[in-house]
């Protein structure tokens, strides 16, 4: 098993992070926050950035219009977005067009162009310790049902609550995932659908909390196991994002603690700071690792992408709590305060540690494989 990069795959990363170091979203981002409620508007839509640069179609096959790569190249697109926690709106997306992709769907062409743009609804399949089909609720511990998808034909009807999805705002298309694992797809604009954007902890994640009141749709021939598929697919995704906001906080803190002098030291020269930068290198190394393989083991060993998904995010999901920590405390008192970027790296820790059910979730989920095996 070979985990470099090829040149494509490289040239594809560069491409990522020159089309997204063209937008200031940090400074957007601190405007945004500044007002109240936050000024969505303030942030950059990178929409047509996503549409040109091909993103809508890295998962959906050539015969059907995509770029027809696999997931270890989207995460690396992802990774970028991290980088500098951009607002592109692509663990809403990707694992829509996954699906869209497996069942042969006839709009995957206009999806891949840019011109439809799909929101796929996280929905978590059975594991030992909860054996349905649950979305993430708006609060407390227990997952709600998945929605309910009912009608024998083609034609269907939905029902239910789906809170915080990633990227609702703007979508055209809804992708579901049923109680029983089928797959349906809602207009976004179909009456009995209502999408209310939300904002929690971090204005550069697009949430939005979507209700369906015998909304019509169309059934799609995608399976369950496709349908377990695209968890595991934002599982990655997110883990992605996760090492590239690390991997920033950890330049942030190391350049910092090169420049940053008391009592006539650096105070990267103390052992504490040392140490502590260590760990978030140690984290950050680990979770690249855990996610490389899960990124090879989606195409060459896909008995091995759920655990392997589970345990990126989990690690990822932990490294990012402690970078982003560690980073405002390295700055010291300017770290803590609204003068300076850490807080909002923070922000973005704080909302990924709950979203597409957490990633005390997935550890769950590595633990529940272990102990099957």
């Amino acid at each position: 098993m070979d985990l470099s990069l090829t040149d494509e795959q490289e040239l594809l990363r560069e491409a990522a992070r020159g089309t997204l170091a063209r937008y200031p979203v940090l400074e957007a981002a601190r405007t945004a926050m500044d007002a109240s409620p936050p000024a969505l508007d303030a942030l950059p839509d990178l929409w047509p950035a996503v549409r040109d640069a091909g993103w809508t179609g890295l998962l959906i096959d050539e015969k059907r219009g995509g770029a027809g790569l696999g997931v270890f190249d989207a995460m690396l697109v992802a990774e970028e977005a991290g980088r500098v926690i951009a607002p592109v709106p692509l663990l809403g997306l990707l694992p829509a067009t996954a699906l869209l992709d497996a069942a042969a769907d006839a709009r995957c062409a206009d999806v891949a162009a840019g011109e439809l743009r799909p929101v796929w609804i996280p929905t978590r399949p059975p594991g030992d310790l909860e054996p349905r089909w649950t979305v993430d609720g708006r609060g407390g511990v227990a997952r709600p049902e998945a929605l309910a998808i009912e009608g024998d034909g083609d034609a269907v009807r939905v029902t239910g609550t789906a809170s915080f999805v990633p990227d609702a705002p703007g979508a055209d298309l809804i992708v579901v995932v049923g109680v029983d694992g089928t797959v349906a797809a809602v207009p976004a604009d179909a009456a009995g659908v209502t999408v209310e954007q939300v904002v929690r902890y971090d204005v550069t994640r697009a949430l939005g909390h979507v209700t369906f009141d015998g909304a019509e749709g169309v059934r799609l021939a995608a399976s369950p196991d496709a349908a377990a598929d695209a968890w595991y697919v934002a599982q990655a995704l997110i883990a992605a994002e996760a090492v590239g906001t690390v991997q920033t906080t950890l330049e942030m803190s190391v350049a910092y603690a090169k420049e940053r002098y008391t009592f006539g030291r650096a105070i990267g020269s103390y052992q504490a700071i040392k140490h502590e930068l260590t760990e978030v290198l140690r984290r950050l190394e680990n979770s690249r690792s855990l996610l490389f393989y899960a990124g090879w083991a989606r195409d060459s060993a896909p008995d091995e992408f759920a655990l392997a998904a589970s345990a990126a995010r989990s690690a990822a999901g932990a490294a990012l709590d402690f970078a982003t920590r560690s980073n405002i405390n390295v700055h010291g008192g300017i770290g803590a305060t609204w003068e300076h970027d850490a807080p909002l790296y923070f922000r973005r820790a704080q909302l990924t540690r709950r979203l597409v059910g957490g990633h005390g979730d997935a550890t769950d989920r590595v633990a529940e494989r272990l102990l099957a095996a």
